[in-house]
């Protein structure tokens, strides 16, 4: 089995090469799924492409079923890029797709809010997006396997919402 990173970085790894390993192919795994997942959504005009998708469905979780979030906090509650997230909501606000809301605590602030036309789109795009979520994903793993990937998970984003002592990071020796 091959060590991903110390192929690449002549030092010594904190990572065994099974967690290497694992590292390398979840990063290859995501970007090839969503890339298909996206490749199939882009097939039907009528349907949301993943990036828009991921924005509406914040808002259609956010809390207390309010649909609406701070956009500050938008950012933080995608799961897919950040990263040009002020162009993509002035998409989705031309389309009708959400509205922005001032906020009244903070003139500065503001909120996007998911319109009814926004909340039909993901109705539409769902059958669509599931279907590719089994055949890209779901298909290739028991329902033993979708759980323990389901709580190793769990178990990272725990672990990232509280940062671990920076010795804990490193092993001992270095």
């Amino acid at each position: 089995m091959r060590n991903y990173f110390v192929l690449f970085c002549p030092v010594i790894s904190p990572l065994t090469p099974a967690h290497d390993e694992a590292w390398y192919r979840f990063v290859l795994v995501h970007a090839r799924v969503i890339a298909a997942i996206n490749a199939r959504l882009g097939q039907d005009t009528n349907l949301l492409p993943l990036e828009h998708y991921d924005v509406l469905l914040c808002l259609r979780r956010a809390p207390g079923g309010t649909r609406r979030i701070r956009l500050s906090e938008l950012a933080e509650a995608v799961t897919l890029s950040r990263s040009g997230l002020t162009r993509l909501v002035d998409r989705l606000e031309k389309a009708g797709l959400l509205r922005r809301e001032a906020c009244p605590t903070d003139r500065r602030g503001a909120f996007a809010v998911l319109t009814a036309k926004g909340a039909g789109a993901l109705r539409r795009t769902w059958p669509a997006y599931a279907r590719a979520i089994q055949e890209h994903f779901a298909r290739h793993l028991s329902g033993e396997e979708a759980a323990i990937l389901s709580r190793a998970f769990s178990r990272i984003l725990r672990g990232l919402a509280t940062p671990a002592p920076k010795e804990k990071l490193l092993p001992r020796g270095n």
